[in-house]
């Protein structure tokens, strides 16, 4: 780098010279012309030395040729870790291939202690959970020597446990691949030419397995008095319980992957037993074969990091660092946790509860792999539920029980007209791609989440348009039949449900994702206060008395036997529940946006500078996908300002008067949250905002901490959307 030395390569001079344009292998250098300009080298390398002694340690000149741009290109061309290739000319050691190993005897095919065996399946788990989390094959599983020729290893664990091996990482790739919720930074599908023995079947794997099972059980069960055998004893119990884990991991997977449905109940055995295993394996994570030197690539017998570094492709490498064995086995433990709850989806015929079930999931974060079971599991074809109800009927059921529109009630004479019944397939019809979409996006991570939300809402706003003319030709119809009912608003309802749900859905997760800056929270809560939640409880207790209505009318029709039950049936709100959640986060939400005004009226919130930030470009940035929708109507920032200015009343608030509104709010949503039966932990959470945030601006309307001049920090430990507020 000292050395003002440049490399004449042939390709940098006379770019655009046709001549050169056919130079080919036949061509020697004596035939090229040479080059028009002469240069006259000087080496710099000691004065450039004594210059530099002048710079700090990280401290980079600039000068009008060498401006950041070209600082940057320098550090990026400089560093090892851009260039895939680097790491292979470091040092005089090379990466040595299965044959080359084998050779060398780096490489043991046989009499393979039991310490090593238990080290090379911990550490190729390692491997694998590193692939999971979005690493290469080539830098993680495949770095493992014995995977590249198992069929010629004669130690017959380690050879079961190889072609194991393969056939989970192929089902692994199937399941993401078909059910497409992975982004390029969750996932890497690419084998590298590498052939996962499709050769062995799936009855020969599972053979293979339970042949050094019983080998190894025997050998367990003629346990030895010899004190000085005692540990080999163990480390047979500890490559027992490995065997036997892939074995099971491996049979679970395949009947998860199967497309016929079914019954799960054998999967549910299985990987209970896999988790028993587990525990063992956890405890005998340590009797495996230790490297002898820290490294963040195992390094035991067997691996080699760089063996496949020149089959990555000449860009920018992600820096792998494979997991411990420890935390390996504890990442399977999560995921064996994980598709426990999985399978519970079949329980959920109802397409409310299994979006729910879908959302909730999502919420904790998942896996990869998970998120693309579950999303097959459900819908392993874009038109069946579980690979056998048609999405169409499932989605008919869910707006028949959200509102019990008259056009699918039993024995509606609407759906007699051809014309009418057209439109309602046509309707539901149209449901199926938006509301598929819906519940894909729910197994991508949480940040593509959002932007995916975004999108959606314009599929929904085209559903709207269409359920509210679907509803007005049904009511129309309906009122000149010989039992007319009301239809208006009745499918309209259910999208709008849908819709605002999503909206809300998309404001949350920027806090999630930390995308809002202190500053930009008080127009999110009140937007969310103000609009969303307020029309989502209309939305559900709109359709709350239209299903009692519709109800009163099927009893009407039974006669006088099943009128016993009538007042009960009153008293049973069927969206009661619902509708208390949200009137308590809209009051939530209330609170905390008159927190933000009154911070903001006492200078506690840090502002930006209105010369390098426009509140009205962030908001419009913020509520943009929201602009394609009719119902509710997008607020514009300049209606946003009017309806939120102080100067519009008579005795503008003060900030003692905004904390004990919002004190007024965090008490009546604590009160509809305590009045709400068997509290699940989001209602206990909710309630703990609800409570604290009283207290802190009980204290703040009392003048508390009035002069201080540090803002309040907010903490979203609680709730993940709503924090608690916090004085310092």
């Amino acid at each position: 780098m000292a050395a003002v030395d440049v490399l004449d390569d042939g390709f940098g001079d006379n770019l655009d010279d046709p001549k050169k344009d056919s130079y080919d292998s036949t061509d020697t250098l004596q035939n090229q012309p040479p080059p028009d300009v002469q240069y006259n080298w000087v080496d710099v390398t000691t004065e450039f030395f004594e210059a530099v002694k002048g710079l700090e340690l990280g401290e980079l000149l600039h000068d009008d040729l060498f401006g950041l741009f070209e600082a940057m290109s320098a550090i990026e061309m400089m560093d090892p870790k851009m260039d895939a290739g680097m790491l292979c000319n470091r040092g005089s050691k090379s990466a040595l291939t299965f044959d080359q190993a084998v050779q060398t005897g780096a490489l043991k095919l046989q009499d393979i202690t039991l310490p090593e065996q238990i080290g090379i399946i911990d550490s190729t788990l390692a491997c694998l959970v590193s692939w999971l989390e979005g690493h290469s094959l080539a830098q993680t599983v495949f770095t493992n020597l014995y995977l590249h020729k198992p069929h010629l290893i004669e130690e017959r664990a380690i050879k079961a446990f190889s072609i194991c091996i393969f056939k989970i990482v192929d089902i692994i790739k199937e399941f993401v691949n078909r059910a497409l919720v992975f982004e390029e930074e969750d996932f890497q599908l690419m084998v590298y030419g590498y052939r996962l023995v499709p050769d062995v079947s799936e009855q020969r794997t599972v053979g293979m397995l339970k042949e050094v099972e019983e080998d190894l059980h025997r050998r367990i069960r003629n346990k030895s008095t010899d004190p000085a055998l005692v540990s080999e004893h163990e480390d047979t119990i500890a490559l027992y319980s490995r065997i036997k884990f892939m074995r099971l991991l491996y049979q679970a997977l395949s009947s998860l992957g199967r497309r016929e449905p079914l019954g799960l109940g054998d999967c549910q055995r299985l990987l209970s037993s896999c988790t028993d295993l587990l525990q063992n394996m956890q405890k005998t994570v340590n009797r495996g074969v230790q490297p002898t030197t820290e490294s963040d690539h195992p390094s035991i017998m067997g691996f080699d990091p760089l063996v496949n570094q020149r089959l990555l492709p000449p860009t920018f490498p992600r820096y792998t660092k494979i997991k411990s064995r420890a935390e390996a086995l504890e990442y399977f433990e999560e995921f064996l946790n994980r598709l426990k709850i999985v399978c519970k989806i079949t329980n959920y015929s109802s397409f409310h509860n299994a979006l729910d079930f879908f959302i909730d999931f999502s919420r904790h974060g998942p896996c990869i792999l998970s998120r693309s079971i579950l999303q097959l599991l459900y819908l392993p074809q874009s038109n069946k539920v579980f690979g056998t109800l048609s999405f169409v009927d499932v989605l008919r059921d869910a707006a028949k029980n959200f509102i019990f529109p008259p056009a699918l009630m039993p024995k509606s004479t609407l759906l007699n007209n051809p014309q009418a019944k057209e439109y309602v397939d046509t309707f539901l019809n149209h449901c199926v791609r938006p509301f598929g979409n819906l519940i894909q996006l729910c197994g991508h991570n949480r940040a593509r989440q959002r932007d995916k939300l975004a999108h959606l809402l314009e599929d929904f706003a085209t559903l709207q348009d269409e359920a509210e003319r679907v509803d007005a030709y049904l009511h129309n119809l309906s009122l000149k039949s010989d039992t007319p009912r009301p239809h208006l608003a009745c499918f309209g309802t259910w999208i709008l449900y849908h819709t605002l749900k999503i909206m809300i859905m998309y404001l949350l997760s920027g806090f999630e994702l930390e995308l809002y800056s202190t500053h930009e929270y008080h127009y999110i809560f009140w937007y969310m206060y103000e609009f969303l939640y307020g029309w989502l409880v209309s939305a559900l207790t709109r359709a709350d008395n239209f299903l009692i209505e519709q109800e009163e009318i099927v009893v009407g029709h039974k006669g006088r036997g099943a009128k016993k039950n009538k007042a009960k049936k009153k008293k049973a709100r069927p969206y009661g529940r619902e509708i208390t959640v949200y009137q308590a986060l809209q009051n939530i939400c209330g609170g905390l946006y008159k927190a933000m005004v009154g911070f903001r009226l006492d200078g506690k919130i840090k502002l930006p500078h209105p010369e390098f930030d426009n509140e009205q470009v962030r908001y419009e940035h913020r509520f943009a996908p929201f602009a394609s929708l009719l119902t509710p109507p997008p607020m514009q920032y300049a209606e946003f300002r009017d309806m939120t200015s102080l100067v519009r009343y008579d005795q503008p608030p003060n900030s003692t008067a905004l904390y004990l509104q919002g004190c007024q709010h965090f008490h009546k949503a604590r009160t509809l949250l305590e009045n709400i039966n068997s509290p699940d932990q989001e209602v206990n959470d909710l309630l703990k905002v609800a409570k604290t945030n009283f207290v802190v601006l009980k204290l703040l309307a009392g003048g508390h901490k009035r002069d201080s001049a540090n803002p309040p920090m907010f903490d979203f430990t609680s709730h993940c959307h709503f924090p608690i507020i916090k004085l310092l």
